[in-house]
């Protein structure tokens, strides 16, 4: 797909309409696990969008040279080579937020949204189309991440991003709800976030279809239907 509006929307299918999260319900593990503070929730979205950039990059460059026998460990591969590279950064320039994702981090290289896109988009298509495609995703998964850490801490220790200078502390008569502190909150969060996102992406369904080639018109007819409603 070319064109300014091709690329445009290469990138936008990703942030609402093929949410991996909210929609594919892909990358589950780090959702749940990480997502009791909104800062661990953009960390790991962040890191998660710059290993999903790389390796699509580098995918879809050598696309036509890796043998389809071998593809998978290529893949595994290629993206461990970013996750190491993320996972140093980490270590070196935010030792904290590094220790919070702690196994997390490392379990990015198996993560099934990275390895989706690497088989379905970017072996497939070109450099900057599957560049876009990971900018998408990342973003996407990381507004999800986001989304369900903030209504997590906020309502769950009335607290935002906190340790931070942006931090938003709620009134000290705010109820705390202890459970969004949880793997329970987490789940009543995402399935909360899940079912808005259903609302928003779901097509109309059409009010009268036609019987045009449709295979049980003649029995439609024969009691007495003129079309399907």
């Amino acid at each position: 797909m070319t064109g300014k509006n091709g690329y445009l929307q290469e990138f936008t299918k990703g942030l609402l309409r093929e949410n991996p999260t909210l929609v594919g319900l892909l990358g589950m593990c780090p959702t749940l696990a990480v997502t009791s503070q909104a800062v661990n929730a953009l960390g790991m979205g962040l890191a998660t969008m710059f290993v999903l950039i790389g390796s699509n990059c580098v995918i879809s460059l050598l696309r036509k040279i890796i043998p389809a026998t071998v593809k998978l460990p290529c893949y595994i591969v290629i993206i461990a080579g970013f996750v190491t590279i993320i996972d140093f950064l980490l270590h070196g320039f935010l030792p904290e937020l590094h220790e919070s994702l702690g196994t997390f981090l490392s379990l990015i290289t198996v993560n099934c949204i990275i390895l989706g896109r690497a088989e379905m988009f970017a072996s497939k298509n070109p450099v900057l189309p599957s560049i876009l495609d990971g900018c998408g995703m990342g973003a996407g998964f990381t507004l999800s991440l986001l989304a369900i850490g903030s209504v997590r801490e906020i309502l769950g220790a009335g607290t935002w991003m906190a340790g931070t200078p942006i931090a938003l502390t709620l009134p000290a008569e705010f109820p705390k709800l202890a459970i969004f502190s949880s793997t329970a909150g987490g789940f009543m969060t995402l399935g909360v976030l899940v079912a808005i996102a259903g609302i928003l992406t779901r097509k109309p369904l059409p009010k009268e279809v036609g019987c045009a080639g449709c295979p049980m018109a003649d029995g439609c007819r024969s009691n007495g239907k003129e079309s399907c409603k």
